[in-house]
């Protein structure tokens, strides 16, 4: 029996895992109503929102929505059965969608508009703008469209995931009755969503429109002698989750290629389409897809506001975006030929984004190149589009190195991505691994062998985001280097875990899940537990994605407790209860958002009966997921002046007084308390203005060499 139940009745109070999500979604939409980010940046912020609630409705609406179908009434330790968190799912995002438009509609259009960049609807469009468009939609876009009529002669189509549609009602003028005559019209995934309108206004070329507008205004051309009492766009959401049994399949590639076009055909889940549809028609509609009315989410504005990212990259405005921030490469690493010589002088340590995710490819690029290097390992969870790191593993394959790649083909809406790269790796004769079977391999791990004299010598880059030079540019995580042998030698255990076969791997210094990860965190919070109670020193701090496991949960309850000051620093999806007097009192919670997404996930364990505190930092995040389901490898930062530096990012973090939030235990969230007379503090602006002085630094000391050096005078002959 749990820790946490007794007669089934539970001990501790717990939040529900899908509502702590929203909250932090909300959290999100709070990034593209908040005037301290520049206009374009907030309309990015409100595609995310977007993004984050496909994703959210695909995967685990979808899952409460089978549970229902199928009558399995299964609670979480919060208490709520499916049912009633669909009723407040449903209750909380028509308001989250409704203040999402509000925030587009009354902040971002307008505010634009002041700038001169214009989104506009057909209506608001100049004579000479009308004209542009109007010959845009015969040039580019009436020629791939094809209406669908639905009629006893044309049953109905299979409407495909997330994909945009009209729905139009079609009546015969001829006739005395009404028929509603129901037609969909599939909107090409080719054609640009927004569209920026090629006919000057007042000097001004920003003027912009979405792609279901110009349909809507023009769509009476595609049924000529009818006609259209309505055209509405809509898009539908299926679930997209991925069933199949490892064990039972041989061809796993395959059968995941097979899975990836059934997710267009999977159940819907939710509807969304704009205001003005027939009413009578929208009945037969839902009849047709099996969606309940409660399920269908009516848009007073363009669908999808995701497709904000591409108006992003189309509006060249740079005075409305972040200014441009090179990350640092920190001195000694802007010499890529002598890598190997500096992680063998000593460990090296890296905080993306403010410093380089340079050196990581420079580390791989150097291996593939380098004749003393005999084997390179990898594990890829998620790259990038045309990725250095793909191209440098394919040229050591190529140089006759043994090269080992595993590569997770089931990462979720990565799929696709992951098998293209998988068998462009084959193709050169790179060993393409897929990982243990149950388990995904989320770890991010990479271990070079190379000859040095008449030893091998092993090099290991682990750390706490992906292999995604894209991401690691926007994402906050460490990288961290070694050829320590004590280190490298697990790593070198874990890949042979992951290619081989192994059913007890011996770790001591790493700890990977699903082997040692969970136990030995709990270990380390029961450790506090007993400092406390002891009357030592007794401190934890955790920065995480999420925070859901139950018992970690629980063993948080009792260490606070004792008296042990706990905080942490969980960016979404928290199930803690914090600041209950005789549970949580001890526990803080907070949530940072800001320019960069926080990812890195990092544990601090004050130890103080120890010689020193345990610190660990790693891939995986506190849910049953990462220790149970997933390879995750977690790694001890030992070295003296990363231990403080860690520790500082960390208290930097607590700091936070700009972009954090505190969450209470109602599950709100609200803005820290600010000293009197002080401005608001970003741990983020202080990373970014850190690495800029260590950059002027490092411009200045160079700067100095180059004018310590004597002058050559050349006699000319």
């Amino acid at each position: 029996m749990s820790q946490s139940t007794l007669n089934n009745t539970p001990r501790f109070p717990y939040f529900n895992r899908e509502l702590s999500w929203l909250a932090f979604n909300r959290r999100v939409l709070e990034q593209a109503e908040s005037p301290d980010y520049p206009l374009l940046e907030r309309m990015k912020f409100l595609a995310f929102v977007s993004s984050n609630l496909d994703e959210f409705f695909e995967i685990r609406v979808a899952g409460l929505l089978q549970q229902v179908k199928s009558g399995v009434i299964e609670r979480g330790p919060d208490g709520l059965g499916p049912k009633e968190q669909l009723r407040r799912i449903q209750s909380i995002c028509k308001r989250l969608i409704a203040d999402q438009y509000d925030c587009w509609d009354e902040q971002i259009v307008p505010e634009l508009k002041k700038s001169d960049v214009f989104f506009c609807g057909y209506d608001e469009l100049t004579r000479n703008e009308k004209k542009w468009v109007e010959t845009y939609f015969e040039e580019q876009i009436f020629p791939v469209l094809t209406p669908l009529a639905i009629d006893p002669a044309h049953p109905f189509p299979q409407l495909t995931n997330k994909a945009l549609y009209i729905l139009a009602s079609i009546d015969d003028p001829e006739t005395r009755i009404i028929e509603r005559l129901m037609a969909i019209i599939p909107i090409p995934r080719v054609l640009p969503r927004i569209i920026k309108v090629g006919a000057a206004r007042r000097g001004k070329p920003d003027v912009y429109i979405f792609l279901s507008d110009i349909v809507q205004r023009f769509i009476k051309r595609l049924f000529p002698g009818y006609h259209v009492t309505s055209a509405v766009p809509f898009r539908i959401t299926r679930n997209s989750d991925l069933y199949f049994d490892e064990e039972e399949v041989e061809n796993l590639l395959r059968k995941i290629e097979e899975e990836l076009m059934n997710m267009h055909k999977g159940a819907a889940v939710r509807l969304e389409i704009a205001k003005g549809a027939d009413p009578e028609l929208m009945q037969e509609f839902l009849e047709a897809i099996k969606l309940q009315p409660e399920n269908v989410y009516t848009i007073d504005g363009p669908l999808n506001f995701f497709r904000l990212m591409s108006a992003y990259e189309l509006i060249e405005r740079p005075d409305l975006k972040f200014s441009h921030h090179t990350p640092l490469t920190p001195k000694g690493l802007d010499a890529p030929e002598r890598i190997f010589d500096n992680i063998a002088a000593k460990d090296i340590l890296l905080h993306h984004p403010y410093e380089s995710f340079q050196p990581f490819i420079d580390f791989l690029q150097q291996a593939a190149r380098d004749p003393q290097v005999f084997a390179i390992k990898q594990t890829l969870y998620r790259t990038s589009g045309d990725s250095p790191i793909i191209k440098a593993l394919m040229e050591a394959s190529r140089q006759g190195k043994q090269v080992t790649v595993l590569v997770e083909i089931k990462a979720r809406f990565d799929e696709a991505n992951n098998i293209q790269w998988a068998r462009q790796l084959e193709d050169v004769g790179v060993h393409v691994v897929y990982g243990l079977v149950g388990l995904k391999t989320h770890c991010k791990t990479c271990m070079v062998v190379r000859r040095e004299g008449n030893t091998l010598r092993r090099y290991v880059h682990l750390g706490t985001g992906n292999y995604n030079p894209k991401t690691a540019r926007l994402y906050t995580d460490l990288s961290f280097f070694t050829s320590r042998e004590d280190v490298t030698g697990e790593v070198a255990g874990l890949f042979n875990t992951l290619t081989g076969f192994s059913l007890t791997p011996s770790f001591k210094k790493l700890l990977v899940a699903p082997f040692t990860l969970h136990s030995n965190m709990q270990k380390h919070i029961r450790t506090e537990t007993r400092n406390a109670k002891a009357g030592k020193r007794a401190r934890i701090i955790v920065q995480t994605n999420s925070l859901v496991d139950q018992e970690t949960i629980d063993n948080l309850y009792q260490a606070s407790q004792a008296g042990v000051k706990i905080d942490l620093i969980v960016r979404g999806i928290c199930n803690l209860v914090p600041n209950i007097k005789g549970v949580s009192e001890n526990i803080r919670v907070r949530s940072i958002l800001g320019r960069y997404l926080e990812h890195s996930r990092i544990f601090y364990f004050e130890n103080s009966s120890g010689h020193q505190p345990h610190i660990f930092a790693g891939s995986s995040d506190w849910m049953p997921r990462n220790f149970y389901r997933r390879i995750e490898a977690v790694f001890p930062i030992e070295d003296a002046d990363h231990r403080a530096r860690v520790l500082n990012l960390l208290e930097t973090y607590l700091k936070d007084t700009k972009n954090a939030r505190i969450l209470r235990a109602n599950g709100a969230y609200q803005k820290p308390p600010l000293k009197k007379g002080s401005a608001p503090f970003s741990a983020q602006e202080a990373f970014y203005l850190d690495a800029e002085t260590k950059r002027t630094a490092q411009a200045n000391e160079l700067e100095e060499e180059s004018q310590s050096l004597p002058i050559q005078v050349i006699t000319p002959i």
